[in-house]
C-alpha cells in the first residue's frame, strides 16, 4: 500500500529459551491518515513434516504438522463488530508486545529438507476493504533443557568385546577391546571423554577406529500405520595406528574428540522428528573390514558440564549448524534472497540468508572459521578438526595448511589424525542382536544413502547400555 513507508517487527532479542518472556515491538510508518481497525499478532511454534511417497503407482506428498505454542493478541484497535473503526494519523508508530514462553520443554529451532521445527511471530494489519498487510519474524529457541551434569549422564558407560580365531590345527589368542565412556551428555564444543584399551593377540593388525553418528527419523500420521523416514550423517571420525598382533594398546581421547557446532538431542517432546546421537566405537583390519563394534548412547545437551566448587563457569556461545550434518546442511528457500539464475556466469549472484537457527556451544579457545558455501569449512566452530570434501577419506595432518592453525597435540608415538566427515548422506543399516556376547549385542554399519523405515520403528531410540557385535569363533 502507498501509504505504508515502512512495516517491521523487531525483538528484543533472536534466541529464547522455554519460560522466557519474548518481547518485541511492530514498528509501522505512514504517509497519511488510514482507518485500521487493529494490529493483530500470532506467536506460533510448530514442527512440520513433508516428502513424497509411492502409493498404488502414484507419487503423493504425505506431510503432517505439530503444533508447539499457538497464541495470539491484539495490540491496537478493537475485534470485529467492536464499535467504529479508529484512525491511525500518519507518521511513525511503534506497538510494544509481550508473550510469555511456556515452561514446558520445547523443541530446538530446526531447518531440513523432511521437515522442520519453527518459531514465528506474524504480524497482520486488519484493514477495512483492503487485503490485510502482513509480517513475519522468525526467531530460535534453545531446546530442550538438557544439562550434563543430571545424575543419569554422569555415570559412565562400560563396553567389552572380543572374537577368537583359528585357522585349521593353529589357533590364535582373541582379539579384546574395552572401551569406558565417562559421561554419556556433552554440548557441543566440549570434548568427549573416552578411554578405550585393545589386546590383540589375533591373526591380523587392527586399527582403532571412532565414529560419532547423528540420527533423525521423522514420522507422519498416515492411515493405520503411518510413514516414517530415518536419516543419518557421521558428524565426527577417528582412526588411529596399526596395533599389530601380539600387543597391548591404551588411548585416551583426551582433547581429541571435539564435537562441532549441531543441533541436540530431540526425544519424546515431538512425534514428528527425533533426533539422537550414538558413538560407535570399533576395530578394523588393515583390508578395511570390520572386526568388533560397540555402541554408546550419546546425549547433545544444551547446559554444559561444571566442575563443582569453580569459579570458572564455561563460556557459551551461538552458532549455526556445521554443514554436513542434519539441520546444518539446508537452508528454506523461503529465507533465500538472490537473483535466479539464468545460465550465465554475469548473472551469479551472493545469496542472501535471511534466517537460520542457531545452536549453543562452549568456547574453548576462539570460535573457528564460518562454514565457507564452497565445504571447505572447520569441523567444529572451535577450529578443532579440519574437514575435508565429501569423499575424501584420507586420515587429516595434523596442521591445516589452509587455515594455519595448529590442531590439539596428539602424542608423538601415537600419531594419531581425527577427521569430520563431510559426507552428506550416510544411513545405518538394521541392527541385530545375536547370542554368545556379555551384553546385549548389536551391529551396524553406516552407507551414504536414505531410506524410508517402518512405522513400528520409527521412534526407535538408543539402547540405555552400550551395544557390542557378538563373539565369534572360526
Amino acid at each position: 500500500m502507498d501509504y505504508i513507508r515502512d512495516f517491521d517487527i523487531k525483538l528484543d532479542k533472536e534466541m529464547y529459551y522455554a519460560g522466557e518472556t519474548l518481547g518485541g515491538h511492530v514498528i509501522l510508518d505512514t504517509t497519511e491518515n488510514f482507518k485500521l481497525r487493529a494490529v493483530r499478532l500470532i506467536l506460533r511454534g510448530k514442527a512440520h513434516a513433508e516428502w513424497k511417497v509411492l502409493i498404488s503407482g502414484d507419487r503423493q506428498t504425505v506431510k503432517d504438522d505439530q503444533y508447539f505454542i499457538d497464541d495470539r493478541a491484539c495490540i491496537f484497535g478493537k475485534e470485529k463488530h467492536d464499535g467504529p473503526i479508529p484512525v491511525l494519523p500518519r507518521g511513525l508508530h511503534t506497538f510494544p508486545f509481550k508473550f510469555q514462553l511456556p515452561e514446558s520443554s520445547l523443541p530446538c529451532s530446526f531447518e531440513s529438507k523432511p521437515g522442520y521445527i519453527r518459531y514465528y511471530i506474524k504480524v497482520t494489519l486488519d484493514i477495512p476493504y483492503a487485503s490485510p498487510p502482513q509480517g513475519m519474524k522468525y526467531f530460535t529457541i534453545i531446546g530442550p533443557h538438557i544439562d550434563c551434569m543430571d545424575e543419569q549422564y554422569l555415570k559412565p558407560l562400560v563396553g567389552h568385546d572380543k572374537k577368537t580365531t583359528c585357522c585349521l590345527w593353529c589357533e590364535k589368542g582373541p582379539l579384546v577391546i574395552t572401551s569406558v565412556l565417562e559421561r554419556t551428555a556433552y554440548v557441543c564444543g566440549e570434548s568427549i571423554k573416552l578411554r578405550t584399551e585393545i589386546d590383540n593377540q589375533g591373526q591380523d593388525n587392527v586399527r582403532l577406529t571412532v565414529k560419532l553418528i547423528q540420527y533423525v527419523e521423522y514420522f507422519i500420521e498416515r492411515g493405520v500405520l503411518g510413514v516414517g523416514k530415518e536419516v543419518s550423517h557421521v558428524v565426527l571420525e577417528f582412526k588411529g595406528d596399526l596395533v599389530k598382533t601380539d600387543s597391548k594398546y591404551k588411548w585416551d581421547s583426551s582433547d581429541t574428540l571435539v564435537i562441532p557446532v549441531m543441533p541436540p538431542s530431540v526425544t519424546k517432546i515431538c512425534r514428528i522428528m527425533q533426533i539422537y546421537y550414538v558413538l560407535q566405537i570399533g576395530l578394523e583390519t588393515e583390508k578395511s573390514s570390520e572386526e568388533l563394534s560397540m555402541h554408546f548412547p550419546l546425549t547433545i545437551a544444551t547446559v554444559p558440564f561444571r566442575i563443582p566448587n569453580s569459579k570458572r563457569q564455561p563460556e557459551l556461545y551461538y552458532d549455526t549448524a556445521c554443514d554436513y550434518v542434519e539441520g546444518g546442511m539446508h537452508i528454506g528457500p523461503e529465507f533465500l534472497i538472490g537473483d535466479v539464475y539464468d545460465g550465465s556466469s554475469n548473472n551469479q549472484s551472493e545469496m542472501v540468508v535471511l534466517y537460520r537457527p542457531t545452536y549453543v556451544a562452549v568456547r574453548k579457545d576462539k570460535p573457528g572459521d564460518k562454514n565457507s558455501k564452497n565445504g571447505k569449512s572447520s569441523g567444529d566452530k572451535n577450529g578443532k578438526n579440519s574437514s575435508r570434501s565429501p569423499n575424501n577419506h584420507e586420515l587429516l595432518e595434523k596442521k591445516d595448511d589452509r587455515s594455519g592453525k595448529s590442531r590439539n597435540s596428539l602424542e608423538s608415538s601415537e600419531k594419531k589424525h581425527v577427521k569430520s566427515s563431510h559426507r552428506n548422506d550416510s544411513y545405518p543399516n538394521s541392527k541385530q542382536n545375536g547370542p554368545g556376547s556379555t551384553i546385549k549385542q548389536e551391529s551396524a554399519t553406516n552407507q551414504d544413502s536414505s531410506r524410508d523405515i517402518s512405522p513400528n520403528n520409527s521412534h526407535r531410540k538408543p539402547n540405555e547400555t552400550p551395544t557390542c557385535s557378538k563373539t565369534k569363533d572360526q
